[in-house]
Protein backbone atom coordinates (compact mmCIF):
# COMPACT_ATOMS: atom_id res chain seq x y z
CA UNK A 1 0.00 0.00 0.00
CA UNK A 2 1.13 3.59 -1.22
CA UNK A 3 1.86 5.88 1.84
CA UNK A 4 -0.01 8.98 1.92
CA UNK A 5 0.99 12.40 2.19
CA UNK A 6 0.31 13.95 5.21
CA UNK A 7 -2.02 17.04 5.16
CA UNK A 8 -0.14 20.53 5.66
CA UNK A 9 -0.34 21.40 8.91
CA UNK A 10 -2.02 24.48 9.61
CA UNK A 11 0.45 27.45 11.13
CA UNK A 12 -1.06 27.41 13.96
CA UNK A 13 -1.72 23.73 14.54
CA UNK A 14 2.00 23.15 14.86
CA UNK A 15 2.13 24.74 18.58
CA UNK A 16 0.19 22.21 19.85
CA UNK A 17 2.66 19.55 18.92
CA UNK A 18 4.34 18.09 21.86
CA UNK A 19 7.55 19.19 20.50
CA UNK A 20 6.67 22.83 20.24
CA UNK A 21 6.05 23.00 24.35
CA UNK A 22 8.64 25.06 26.41
CA UNK A 23 6.62 23.30 29.58
CA UNK A 24 7.63 19.66 28.05
CA UNK A 25 10.98 20.79 27.32
CA UNK A 26 11.49 21.78 30.99
CA UNK A 27 9.70 18.56 32.29
CA UNK A 28 11.96 16.19 30.79
CA UNK A 29 14.86 18.08 31.23
CA UNK A 30 13.82 18.06 34.65
CA UNK A 31 13.26 14.36 35.12
CA UNK A 32 16.68 14.04 32.74
CA UNK A 33 18.29 15.95 36.25
CA UNK A 34 16.51 13.65 38.71
CA UNK A 35 18.34 10.80 37.12
CA UNK A 36 21.08 12.11 37.04
CA UNK A 37 20.90 13.30 41.46
CA UNK A 38 19.53 10.16 41.92
CA UNK A 39 22.70 8.57 40.82
CA UNK A 40 25.27 11.56 42.02
CA UNK A 41 23.16 11.39 45.59
CA UNK A 42 23.12 7.33 46.10
CA UNK A 43 26.04 7.52 48.44
CA UNK A 44 24.78 10.59 51.09
CA UNK A 45 21.51 8.32 51.08
CA UNK A 46 19.59 11.16 49.72
CA UNK A 47 16.82 11.90 47.46
CA UNK A 48 16.61 14.58 45.15
CA UNK A 49 13.92 16.58 47.28
CA UNK A 50 15.91 15.78 50.82
CA UNK A 51 18.78 17.02 48.78
CA UNK A 52 17.19 20.45 48.27
CA UNK A 53 16.02 20.80 52.05
CA UNK A 54 19.93 19.73 53.22
CA UNK A 55 20.59 22.59 50.76
CA UNK A 56 18.63 25.19 52.48
CA UNK A 57 19.63 23.90 55.93
CA UNK A 58 22.94 24.26 55.47
CA UNK A 59 22.82 27.74 53.61
CA UNK A 60 20.79 29.13 56.25
CA UNK A 61 20.61 27.57 59.18
CA UNK A 62 17.92 26.40 61.93
CA UNK A 63 14.44 27.85 59.79
CA UNK A 64 10.91 27.68 60.59
CA UNK A 65 9.34 24.62 58.50
CA UNK A 66 7.41 27.96 56.41
CA UNK A 67 10.29 29.45 55.60
CA UNK A 68 11.88 26.47 53.98
CA UNK A 69 8.89 25.69 51.93
CA UNK A 70 8.75 28.97 50.40
CA UNK A 71 12.59 28.29 49.51
CA UNK A 72 11.46 25.28 47.79
CA UNK A 73 8.16 26.26 46.84
CA UNK A 74 6.65 23.33 48.70
CA UNK A 75 3.97 23.59 50.77
CA UNK A 76 3.69 21.79 54.40
CA UNK A 77 1.88 18.79 53.05
CA UNK A 78 4.84 17.96 50.76
CA UNK A 79 7.55 19.51 52.88
CA UNK A 80 6.39 17.87 56.49
CA UNK A 81 7.05 14.18 55.11
CA UNK A 82 10.24 14.94 53.65
CA UNK A 83 11.81 16.50 57.62
CA UNK A 84 10.35 13.52 59.42
CA UNK A 85 12.47 10.80 57.04
CA UNK A 86 15.48 13.54 57.01
CA UNK A 87 15.09 13.49 60.96
CA UNK A 88 14.79 9.78 61.39
CA UNK A 89 18.06 9.18 59.62
CA UNK A 90 19.71 11.59 61.97
CA UNK A 91 20.15 14.51 59.54
CA UNK A 92 17.54 16.75 60.93
CA UNK A 93 16.27 17.87 64.01
CA UNK A 94 12.61 19.40 64.16
CA UNK A 95 11.78 21.63 66.93
CA UNK A 96 8.19 23.04 68.16
CA UNK A 97 8.47 27.10 69.07
CA UNK A 98 8.39 28.19 72.32
CA UNK A 99 7.03 31.22 71.17
CA UNK A 100 4.40 29.80 68.89
CA UNK A 101 3.43 26.43 69.23
CA UNK A 102 1.76 26.19 65.94
CA UNK A 103 5.49 26.36 64.40
CA UNK A 104 8.03 24.39 63.70
CA UNK A 105 11.57 24.89 63.18
CA UNK A 106 14.37 22.46 61.74
CA UNK A 107 17.96 22.80 61.77
CA UNK A 108 20.99 20.09 60.71
CA UNK A 109 22.13 17.75 63.43
CA UNK A 110 25.65 17.45 64.05
CA UNK A 111 25.47 14.55 61.58
CA UNK A 112 23.38 16.58 59.31
CA UNK A 113 26.44 19.39 59.16
CA UNK A 114 28.82 16.22 58.46
CA UNK A 115 26.79 15.33 55.44
CA UNK A 116 27.44 18.42 53.70
CA UNK A 117 31.13 18.11 53.65
CA UNK A 118 30.48 14.78 51.56
CA UNK A 119 27.94 16.74 49.40
CA UNK A 120 30.31 19.00 48.09
CA UNK A 121 31.31 16.56 45.26
CA UNK A 122 27.65 16.43 43.78
CA UNK A 123 27.35 19.99 42.21
CA UNK A 124 30.89 18.75 40.24
CA UNK A 125 29.39 15.74 39.26
CA UNK A 126 25.84 16.97 38.17
CA UNK A 127 28.36 20.02 36.07
CA UNK A 128 30.01 17.02 34.60
CA UNK A 129 27.22 15.41 33.68
CA UNK A 130 25.48 18.08 31.48
CA UNK A 131 29.07 18.42 29.17
CA UNK A 132 28.13 22.50 29.62
CA UNK A 133 30.41 24.68 30.54
CA UNK A 134 29.99 26.64 34.01
CA UNK A 135 29.44 29.53 32.27
CA UNK A 136 26.43 28.22 30.22
CA UNK A 137 25.55 26.77 33.19
CA UNK A 138 24.90 29.71 34.81
CA UNK A 139 23.29 31.74 31.71
CA UNK A 140 20.74 28.54 31.53
CA UNK A 141 20.26 29.28 35.55
CA UNK A 142 19.64 32.83 35.21
CA UNK A 143 17.37 31.83 32.30
CA UNK A 144 14.98 30.20 33.81
CA UNK A 145 14.91 32.08 37.45
CA UNK A 146 13.66 34.88 35.21
CA UNK A 147 11.33 33.12 33.44
CA UNK A 148 10.21 31.87 36.58
CA UNK A 149 9.68 35.19 37.68
CA UNK A 150 7.91 36.50 34.69
CA UNK A 151 5.45 33.28 35.27
CA UNK A 152 4.89 34.18 38.91
CA UNK A 153 3.76 37.50 37.88
CA UNK A 154 1.95 36.63 34.99
CA UNK A 155 -1.98 38.12 35.20
CA UNK A 156 -3.72 34.52 35.94
CA UNK A 157 -7.06 36.08 34.58
CA UNK A 158 -5.27 37.19 31.32
CA UNK A 159 -4.21 33.40 31.28
CA UNK A 160 -7.96 31.83 31.95
CA UNK A 161 -9.02 33.85 29.03
CA UNK A 162 -11.18 36.01 30.89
Amino acid sequence: MEEQPMPTEAPTERYLRLDQQICFSLHAASRAFNGVYRTALKDLGLTYPQYLVMLVLWEHGELPVKRIGDHLRLDSGTLSPLLKRLESAGYVERRRSLEDERSVTARPTEEGAALRMRALEVPKRITAATGLPLERIRALRDELNALTEVLDSADQRALAGS
